[in-house]
């Protein structure tokens, strides 16, 4: 089989021994003799795998107590109007800090349902940064303050997160959960979608506090209600089963790595590697985030022209090179270097661009 380096944006990498282990036991799960796919998500069998899942999650993540750790469906583009519709009441407002595409979807669903309000914009110079912490605007009535940690589409993500007492803080971490530490009890909730570091599309992670659970959600539809869930443990109705085995099976393989330290590590020294080659091209590599800004999950770059980004991307396709062509938005490249992305690929990717650059 042709090598492939697999830099796609989301759907994303898996680690290859989770691919192997789940293609062992894909036709005879725990000797039951079936797929996981075909358990009942009432049998024994399956809620070992669901509830270890949300244990390791609790574990790797370092998870107070009073957290309940929700495994959802619909994506991050749900939780968009779930946590509008539970907490954006009348004389709330919702506070969204503006870093990307996502946020802005994020708040355009927001609006739907009640007022809201910008706290911080970095659209002005294209979401090439982070807004400054110590500019970020509140209001006494807020409902909460939310952002988006790491933005796919621009390649910036923030290193430093603003803690507040007035509101909860809601992150949607979809693209960098179980990326690097995480102080949790900075956040009222915390969600992400898996398709990034965590598994497969078709399950979400919401980690929620408690006393959030706590709300009038009686004007919510029952499964638009994290209550519903919480009280249920993720079995209310039939769950996305395989997609949580995945689930389990990446979480497995992090701690089989040393946890989540052990990757914040290796995920510095993957960027850095592409980073470098940027950094030491003499301007033939345009990175698009801010340096302060940069991400360690999605790196962002242009080439001097069209005809380069083009040429580039036809001719590392022609290697193995997988996912690397930006987003419309952006144009030029981009390289996704999420959990399961070997260093051995992203060494690739920079020997590649140091040679593509010397015979252009």
């Amino acid at each position: 089989m042709v090598a492939v380096y697999n830099f796609n944006a989301g759907p994303s990498a898996l680690p290859k021994e989770v691919l192997e282990r789940a293609q062992q036991e894909l036709t005879n799960f725990s000797n039951t003799g079936m797929s996981v796919m075909e358990l009942s998500h009432r049998s024994k069998e399956y809620e070992a795998v669901h509830q270890e899942a949300i244990d390791h999650l609790k574990e790797l993540l370092n998870i107070p107590d009073n957290y309940q750790i929700l495994l959802l469906q619909g994506g991050a583009s749900l939780q968009f109007a779930m946590i509008p519709l539970q907490f954006l009441l009348e004389g709330k407002i919702g506070n969204y800090i503006l870093t990307g595409s996502w946020s802005e979807k994020a708040i355009k669903e927001a609006k739907l349902i009640g007022e809201t309000f910008i706290g911080g914009s970095a659209k002005e110079n294209q979401f090439r940064s982070i807004p400054d912490i110590q500019s970020l605007q509140y209001n006494e009535n807020d409902a909460y303050v939310h952002l988006t940690s790491n933005n796919t589409i621009f390649g910036t993500q923030w290193h430093e997160f603003p803690t507040i007492t007035h509101a909860p803080l809601i992150a949607d971490m979809s693209s960098d959960i179980l990326s690097r530490s995480l102080n949790v009890d900075q956040f009222g909730i915390i969600y992400a979608g898996a398709q990034k570091n965590l598994g497969p599309s078709g399950v979400t992670v919401a980690i929620v506090r408690e006393d959030l659970l706590e709300a009038d959600v009686s004007h919510v539809p029952t499964m638009l209600q994290y209550k519903t869930h919480s009280n249920a443990n993720s079995l209310y109705n039939t769950p996305p089963s395989f997609s949580i085995y995945v689930l389990n099976q990446v979480l497995r393989w992090v701690k089989e790595q040393g946890g989540v330290e052990i990757l914040e590590k290796r995920n510095e020294a993957k960027a850095k590697l592409i980073y470098d080659a940027i950094d030491e091209s003499n301007g033939f590599y345009r990175g698009h985030a801010e340096e302060e800004a940069r991400s360690n999950m999605n790196i962002t770059f242009n080439l001097p022209s069209e005809e380069h980004n083009k040429a580039f991307l036809a001719e590392a396709k022609e290697l193995g090179f997988v996912g690397l062509n930006g987003h419309r938005s952006v144009g030029g490249c981009r390289a996704s270097t999420y959990n399961a992305v070997p260093v051995e690929a992203c060494e690739k990717l920079r020997d590649f661009m140091k040679s593509f650059q010397e015979k252009s």
